[in-house]
């Protein structure tokens, strides 16, 4: 498995082991229950090496809710969700460390309903 999908495959598991509904591929169908945590996309950069594979991956991760007057909701599980991604150490194949976290919560107005879009972009150095 690539060092993304390794990476990508731990959050999902990680994540919902904390008990939050979790998405990927495609946004899920209209009437789910928020708030819901949805892995968007991922890159990986490869550093260039004869002997061993090192690089970064950098995640994108939304979490929304459908009750704007609930931000620390969504910031309290956009922490439970920085602290797991600290907390990968080791995957089958790679050793991980966090080199930079980014954390917005911005107003989503893309529904009939108001929503709070919680934004974690994560770079992941592997190894």
């Amino acid at each position: 498995m690539d060092p993304q999908q390794e990476l990508f495959t731990e959050l999902l598991l990680k994540i919902k082991e904390k008990g939050y509904d979790v998405y990927d591929g495609a946004l899920p169908p209209e009437g789910t229950p928020y708030p819901f945590v949805y892995l968007g996309d991922s890159q990986q950069l490869d550093d260039a090496n004869k002997s061993a594979v090192l690089g970064n991956v950098y995640q994108t991760i939304h979490v929304w809710h459908n009750n704007p007057k609930q931000r620390g909701t969504v910031s309290a599980i956009l922490l439970d969700i920085k602290l797991i991604c600290r907390k990968i150490e080791h995957t089958v194949s790679f050793a991980w460390y966090v080199r930079n976290m980014n954390q917005r919560i911005i107003p989503d107005n893309t529904t009939k309903t108001p929503l709070l879009h919680g934004v974690l972009e994560v770079e992941e150095k592997f190894s």
